[in-house]
């Protein structure tokens, strides 16, 4: 259950909101996919959860938005705990380089994606979720609901809708990693799974609290254990050196914390031991990342001295 209180963070969320309003420039929303190019490139929220389920937050902290690919963490956390290190012989864990939907990389790499978070990458877990589930994508929603204690979230099948509209280019990466015997599932299951895992609308409140077990390595909100420590540790690593499409060196110079981004204006942030936050900003860069959400956790690292290094 969501607790909702003044804590320790209140005064430097407050000073980093005022701060981002005062900010020209926000970078546009994605405009490959019509819900999310309507967004106002100058909403912001931001929040902060504690270990114990305290969230706190500002701006626009409570309004779902698109979680896109910030929901490839938590689909790397489910089949990382069922199957453990056998996955990482079909999926890398080095930073690409590239966009986050290049085809060439994957060619030259015979059909093992460079690591989780890109596009081939991501779809190779949905894959491999899906053959344990039987539904990659309901499981994926179920963790998100418990995590966050909101029932209420749930696919968006406009962007869904969407996505697969706009979808060639996901689907010749799954066919290429098809030809190499690197997935299980049909193409067009695997695709209409995908599409839906990235759908999930979500606020920075439910996206806070839903990553808070990777700050408390691997225990869930129930104190259940969903990965071992080192699993968790490994997340976080990738988060760190991944986490952000081609910007990754940029992010942890930035901002020094374990990140994914999504391009619906998302950022999730890990501070092991202590605490989760999530920003959410629709405003992109070129490369797919929130203007003023990099700014905030760039903000928040550097007034708290909270970080990795």
């Amino acid at each position: 259950m969501m607790t909702i209180m003044s804590s320790q963070f209140r005064p430097v969320l407050e000073r980093i909101a005022d701060e981002i309003e005062r900010t020209p420039g926000r970078g546009a929303p994605a405009d490959y996919i019509p819900a999310l190019a309507a967004c106002d490139p100058r909403s912001f929220g931001m929040a902060v959860a504690e270990l114990d389920g305290t969230v706190y937050g500002v701006g626009d902290w409570r309004e779902p938005f698109s979680t896109q690919s910030i929901t490839k963490v938590f689909t790397l956390a489910l089949d990382l705990a069922r199957e453990g290190d056998e996955l990482w012989e079909h999926v890398g864990r080095e930073p690409s380089g590239n966009p986050f939907n290049s085809l060439v990389q994957l060619e030259y790499e015979n059909g093992i994606p460079r690591n989780p978070f890109i596009n081939a990458g991501a779809l190779v877990v949905t894959d491999r979720l899906h053959s344990r589930t039987g539904d990659a994508a309901g499981a994926l929603l179920t963790f998100l609901r418990e995590e966050s204690g909101n029932p209420a979230l749930d696919f968006d099948e406009e962007v869904a809708a969407s996505e697969a509209a706009h979808g060639d280019r996901n689907a010749a990466l799954a066919h290429f990693m098809a030809a190499y015997g690197n997935i299980d599932n049909d193409i067009p299951v695997l695709l209409d799974q995908y599409f839906r895992q990235c759908s999930i609308r979500a606020s920075c409140a439910d996206l806070a609290l839903a990553t808070t077990f990777l700050a408390r390595h691997g225990i869930r909100a129930d104190d259940t254990r969903l990965l071992t420590l080192s699993q968790a540790k490994q997340i976080n690593a990738i988060m760190l050196t991944c986490g952000t499409y081609d910007a990754a060196g940029d992010f942890a110079y930035r901002v020094g914390l374990p990140g994914k981004s999504g391009v619906g204006g998302g950022i999730i942030a890990v501070v092991p031991g202590r605490c989760t936050l999530c920003v959410w900003s629709p405003g992109l860069d070129e490369r797919g990342n929130s203007v003023a959400g990099v700014a905030a956790l760039d903000r928040f690292t550097t007034l708290t001295g909270l970080s990795v290094f």
